[in-house]
Parts: C-alpha cells; sequence; structure tokens
C-alpha cells in the first residue's frame, strides 16, 4: 500500500471521478486510474463499481473512505500546526447551521481579526449538520438540539422559546399570545420532519392532548416565512431566530414553554485545527458576555 494509492483512490471518492480526480491533483487520468488499479489488485478488492464512466463506491470502498477522511484530516492538522501562523491568514472555515442568526456577531468579531479567512456559511436542519461534519464537508456547527456522544465538543450559546408567527394580516395578528386549542384551528405551516423545533414542539402539543398537523411542510426556515408571511397560515419559530420582520406578527405560545438550546459544535477529533480553535475562542467570549 502507498500513499499515492490511498491519496487517488481518496479523489476519486470524494470527487465522484477519475478525471475529476485527476484534475484536482493536477495529475493525468491514466495516472490517477493506475494507481486505484494496483491498490484493488494488491488487497484483492474493489472500491469502486464502475458503468460507463460513471463510478460507486463499493462497500468496503465506503468503508476505507471513512478513514481515508480521517486519514487526509490529519494530515491537514499537522499541516496546520507547522505553519500556524499562515493557518491564521489564509484559508477556509465551513460552517452548517440551522439558523446563522445565532453566529451574527460572532462572525463579525471573527472578520476583524482575521480578514483574510474565507468563511462559507451554509443552512441545514439538525440531520444535515450532524452529517457534514461526520462526512467532514463542515467544520462548525450550529444547531438547535445539543447531541448526545462524546464524539462531539459544544458550546451552549443561548436558549429561547420557541414561538408562533402570523403575517400582518391574519386573524391571530396584534395578539399577544395563542392556545393550543386555538393554533389546532388554524392551517399551521411546519418544517420538515427532520426539524428539531418541530419535533419538540408537536411532542409538547401531543402531551397537553392537542395534536398539531400541518397543512403545509416546507424546507428550510426561510420558506416557511415566506409562505406565512402570504397569510397562508401560522408557522413556528424560536424567538432568538425570528429577529424583526415588517409584515409578521409574533405570538407567545400560552402552553407549558418549550426551548430550543442553540449549541456550536465540532467533531473532537478535529477541535484542534487551528481556523476552529480560534473561531471557538471568540463565540466562547461571546458567550461568556450574553450569559453575564
Amino acid at each position: 500500500m502507498r500513499y499515492v494509492q490511498l491519496r487517488a483512490f481518496h479523489y476519486v471518492a470524494i470527487c465522484g471521478g477519475f478525471s475529476r480526480a485527476a484534475e484536482a491533483l493536477f495529475l493525468t487520468q491514466p495516472a490517477i486510474s493506475d494507481q486505484v488499479r494496483k491498490l484493488e489488485e494488491e488487497y484483492d478488492v474493489l472500491l469502486f463499481n464502475r458503468h460507463k464512466k460513471q463510478v460507486s463506491l463499493t462497500r468496503q470502498g465506503q468503508q476505507l473512505l471513512d478513514i481515508t477522511h480521517r486519514m487526509f484530516d490529519t494530515e491537514q492538522q499537522a499541516h496546520d500546526l507547522l505553519s500556524e501562523s499562515k493557518a491564521l491568514r489564509s484559508g477556509t472555515l465551513r460552517i452548517v447551521a440551522d439558523a446563522a442568526h445565532h453566529l451574527l456577531h460572532v462572525l463579525g468579531r471573527f472578520r476583524e481579526a482575521y480578514p483574510g479567512i474565507q468563511i462559507s456559511v451554509r443552512s441545514g436542519n439538525t440531520e444535515t449538520v450532524i452529517s457534514s461534519l461526520f462526512a467532514y464537508e463542515a467544520d462548525l456547527g450550529v444547531l438547535g438540539e445539543i447531541p448526545q456522544g462524546r464524539e462531539f465538543e459544544i458550546l451552549h450559546l443561548n436558549s429561547t422559546p420557541i414561538i408562533a408567527f402570523v403575517s400582518g394580516k391574519h386573524a391571530l395578528a396584534g395578539r399577544q399570545s395563542v392556545t393550543l386549542q386555538e393554533l389546532a384551528g388554524h392551517p399551521l405551516i411546519m418544517r420538515e420532519r427532520g426539524s428539531k423545533t418541530r419535533h419538540k414542539l408537536e411532542a409538547m402539543a401531543q402531551e397537553e392532548g392537542v395534536p398539531l398537523k400541518a397543512v403545509i411542510e416546507a424546507e428550510g426556515r426561510e420558506a416557511v416565512r415566506e409562505i406565512v408571511a402570504s397569510g397562508a397560515g401560522v408557522g413556528f419559530v424560536s424567538a432568538a431566530e425570528f429577529g424583526w420582520h415588517s409584515g409578521l406578527s409574533p405570538l407567545r405560545i400560552d402552553a407549558p414553554e418549550v426551548t430550543m438550546d442553540e449549541a456550536l459544535i465540532c467533531l473532537r477529533e478535529r477541535s484542534g485545527g487551528k481556523l476552529v480553535r480560534a473561531f471557538w475562542k471568540i463565540a466562547e467570549q461571546f458567550a461568556h458576555e450574553t450569559s453575564g
């Protein structure tokens, strides 16, 4: 087994093909194919299913990819350690968040401290955040449900109640609060099934004997907001994520309070990365200030 063979396999797997892997590594496609072929022949395994220029991982290929993900990430951490000053002057920090709102002030401070770092922020529900971290597609995650397990470093950001909201022209607009029974009588706009906000709200309502059923399911918080703004029904969000929106009216839910605990998380094995540590330190400072 040679390093170049594992590297060729890894890039074919993450790039989705031999041609793209060759471009990423600045090599020829025959060279990449030859390295993967030698690796398969040496251990008498099939790592890729090949069909008409399309490749997909076999079961053993997927297992090897899990290992090479860790291997090349460790290599990157070693590189960062040996070039610390450079790592904090350039590079990209990837964040996936169920709501970027919780990071706005932290992002601002981080940009002031490290203006050369490019920050990539994309949205997703809790399942997306967790899977992106495990797949090494993100360095940090922000979610509304603190995960269980020893794999993560966790920094609590805040805790806020779930509220309802309607358009300014809705019959409930202008009210301070609304009961579960009243909510059940209106069309409800809910997030997708992977949303922890939805899961917690429905669980609480079920315990109170007032099941809440969605008439419209929308992928993502912004989609829910747009549908509610059109007057189609009632939406739900944590108070911290509602902010201020012209044309929308927030409503406290008159029921046992359900809160969302927003947390910044990363894989414990990747917490030593220079960019991750630098961002984490600023987030810790901000969390301490707001809690105090």
